[in-house]
């Protein structure tokens, strides 16, 4: 265990920068993160209250409010008047620079085409020589090259052959799209395939340019392709993410930032050693459809299930998710089976139960089309088997990872498709085509659309925190791309925090937190993370106008540009939660060793530790009659505290939500400041999701060179391969500094 500094809380002095020189210093880089008032002052003298705050103030007014549940529903229209003959539809797409075209394909091995809102179908393209078709096999993915009809190309995936190939070519277009030329066929990958079942096979191009496979595991049941089998596998293509750049290469060259780039690529059958360089993501049994999301490029996947649970993650570089290991979040079949003792495996976002009703997933997408729906923002799937479409709401769920149903359909949904303006279709595979149609209903724990009306701001003047509102600051801060920080608590009259073992804070339902993000002058956002009356969590954020007079709830997330080089990322409801994880107890802030320091109040002017004010006032359990024995965490930005410390403490405070056990990222790191250097399982330790080009002397931490470490790497960009992966749009140059020293410090473990 690390042993955590333990100091006067009523004499420390003042270390570090002044607010002052924080603000001179944020356009350069440097740690930008004031909170209110100046940094610890000298002791009161003795006729002045020790203590901040004499008595805890009531709080009539800023409390949780009942989680909100859904307040749309759907209906399902048919599309475009096309009498689209035959059965078997797997899939439609629309080509990205025409908004009157689409294209579709049936799984015997044709494409076909109409325009408008009732012309003709056409036939583009019939390779049925070429497919198997027949259970899952068949024509099972489209995508079209985002310069197209420019670049002429049209991608599919299908199956063909005895044994099975599953095969991604392109074809070109000789006349703008109304045909495609079967001889012009370019293979892209062939991947031999042991079964007729769990083919994936769906392709699209993401928001970097680069075309996506989703593959199955190869067929049967368990996953039972060698040990550990091909999810497992990282020397298989099959049960995979790939990615590859098929405008650099022939017939493609791997995207610099995947996980195993350095590697040659994979033949079709795998290979026996040497990780597979074509890998993004790896883990799936089946992932039958997925997408990204157009508003900040997440990609949100479906993968069937084995015969117990259906389950949809959000998928990043160098995850692992879980089969064979794993069905869903629940074990399956992982005794014995090499690598399923490695940490890291990430469980779904959402999950149902597989029955005789619902049987088969069918990834879809989230909404971000024109029709006035709080659905907006949202992931919306469906089953094959049972026709149902589902949103993912996490406030609405009453267990962990249940999805709220919005409508029962008798259709066989095979896919899901977007329009360029974001609207939504639903594709049988009986041969129908349906627009997806939001009709509002009353809303029930309608979220405030003002933060005047929330109960958290002062009515009169919203810019002023309500009178319930507790001030607390924080030793070492999260970085947010320079802005100043001002924070708040509320917790219900009644009720205490509880301070656990660990030194985590365990915040009662109905309590508030709030945070202020300042440039200058200038407040951007109020962000309220608040405990709903029946325990779960929410994030809410309202963006301040130009006027600063109030702010406007922003429910989907947006990036602004701030001018003076800046952009400031809002995050949507959803990514509150990603970075305040249910392992680090959400409200990361709130921990003893964190908020052991000296704040000045400003509604009494006194300078006081602020454990010992928040004891004093009677709002934490158990009491902590002397809060000098109490851990405390450094700040980074103290250049007179040692330098491991302050490392190790940003560490914790920017890492450690999401790098602990039970969180969410595909590695088995623990950063968290009381964890010994050698137990973090990031020091010397090679890396699992790609050596970023480093090469062979790549390591998490390597001991003494900064240049060979992927963790400082990671820090050090604002890409598909940063960290963290969302929320800051700008590099922490003072925190490179910090910990660039720091490693190049180390002679060890």
């Amino acid at each position: 265990m690390r042993a955590i500094s333990h100091i006067d809380p009523v004499t420390r002095t003042a270390r570090g920068l002044t607010a002052a020189a924080l603000v001179s210093l944020l356009l350069g880089g440097c740690f930008g993160d004031s909170t209110q008032g100046p940094e610890p002052a000298p002791p009161a003298p003795s006729s002045v209250s020790p203590y901040g705050l004499d008595a805890r103030p009531a709080n009539a007014t800023c409390r949780a409010w009942p989680r909100p549940t859904a307040a749309s529903s759907i209906t399902l229209e048919p599309y475009a008047d096309v009498t689209v003959e035959g059965v078997a539809i797997s899939m439609m797409v629309q080509p990205p620079k025409d908004n009157s075209r689409w294209y579709f394909t049936e799984l015997p091995g044709t494409v076909k085409t109409f325009t408008g809102s009732g012309a003709d179908v056409s036939t583009v393209l019939d390779i049925t020589p070429k497919v198997r078709f027949g259970g899952e096999m068949g024509l099972l993915g489209i995508a079209i090259h985002p310069d197209f009809p420019e670049d002429p190309r049209i991608f599919l995936a299908y199956t063909g052959g005895d044994p099975i190939v599953l095969t991604v070519s392109s074809f070109t277009t000789p006349d703008g799209g109304a045909t495609l030329d079967p001889a012009s066929e370019q293979v892209v990958f062939k991947i031999d395939h042991p079964d007729t079942t769990h083919n994936g096979g769906h392709i699209a191009f993401g928001p970097d340019g680069y075309l996506y496979f989703g593959t199955g595991d190869g067929g049967g049941g368990g996953d039972q392709h060698g040990n550990p089998g091909n999810g497992q596998s990282l020397t298989a293509l099959l049960g995979k993410m790939l990615r590859v750049d098929v405008d650099s290469g022939t017939p493609y060259a791997i995207p610099p930032g995947n996980p195993f780039a350095g590697n040659p690529p994979c033949p079709s059958s795998g290979r026996t050693t040497g990780e597979c360089p074509e890998i993004y993501a790896w883990g799936f049994r089946n992932p039958w459809r997925w997408s990204f999301d157009r508003n900040n490029g997440d990609l949100w996947l479906g993968d069937v299930g084995q015969g117990a649970w259906e389950e949809v993650n959000k998928v990043s570089m160098g995850g692992n998710y879980g089969w064979r290991c794993r069905e869903g979040a629940h074990d399956q079949n992982s005794a014995g089976t090499i690598g399923c003792d490695r940490g890291g495996l990430i469980d779904p976002i959402a999950e149902y139960k597989n029955g005789a009703a619902s049987s088969s997933i069918t990834g879809g997408y989230v909404y971000r089309g024109t029709q006035d729906t709080a659905l907006r923002g949202r992931y919306l799937f469906g089953d094959f088997g049972s026709g149902r479409i589902w949103a993912w709401l996490p406030e609405n769920a009453s267990t962990p990872r249940e999805p709220t149903l919005l409508l029962d359909s008798s259709l066989y949904i095979s896919s899901f498709t977007e329009g360029n303006d974001g609207e939504l279709y639903v594709v049988s595979y009986r041969g129908s085509l349906h627009h997806i149609v939001f009709e509002e209903q009353a809303e029930s724990g309608a979220v405030p659309e003002k933060l005047s009306e929330t109960g958290c701001a002062d009515p009169a003047d919203p810019r002023l925190p309500a009178s319930a509102l507790i001030p607390y600051a924080i030793n070492s801060p999260l970085w947010s791309d320079g802005a100043q920080k001002d924070r708040w608590l509320a917790v219900p009259d009644d009720q205490q925090i509880t301070l656990q073992p660990d030194g985590d804070w365990d915040l009662p339902p109905g309590s508030v937190l709030v945070k202020q993000f300042r440039f200058g002058g200038r407040r951007v956002e109020t962000r309220l993370l608040m405990r709903h009356p029946d325990g779960n969590w929410g994030g809410y954020t309202y963006e301040w106008n130009a006027a600063q007079t109030d702010a406007t709830l922003l429910r989907e997330g947006a990036t602004r540009d701030l001018g003076y080089g800046r952009t400031w990322t809002f995050p949507s409801e959803s990514q509150c939660l990603d970075c305040h994880t249910s392992a680090a107890g959400r409200s990361l802030g709130l921990q003893t060793a964190q908020l052991n320091r000296n704040l000045k109040y400003a509604s009494t002017g006194r300078t006081a530790n602020q454990l010992a004010t928040l004891d004093h006032i009677g709002i934490l359990s158990p009491e902590v009659p002397d809060a000098t024995a109490e851990p405390q965490l450094p700040d980074p930005a103290d250049a007179s505290a040692p330098l491991d410390d302050r490392a190790r403490a940003y560490l914790h405070s920017n890492c450690s939500g999401c790098h602990r056990p039970g969180g969410p990222t595909p590695s088995n790191m623990d950063l968290r400041y009381t964890i010994a250097l050698d137990s973090t399982n990031a020091c010397n330790a090679t890396p699992q999701s790609g050596d970023l080009g480093i090469g062979e002397q790549a390591r998490l931490i390597a001991p003494g060179s900064s240049a060979n470490s992927v963790l400082l790497n990671r820090l050090s960009r604002r890409d598909e391969n940063a960290m963290p992966p969302l929320g800051t749009a700008h590099v922490d140059d003072a925190a490179v500094i910090l910990m660039t020293s720091w490693i190049d410090s180390l002679d060890g473990c």
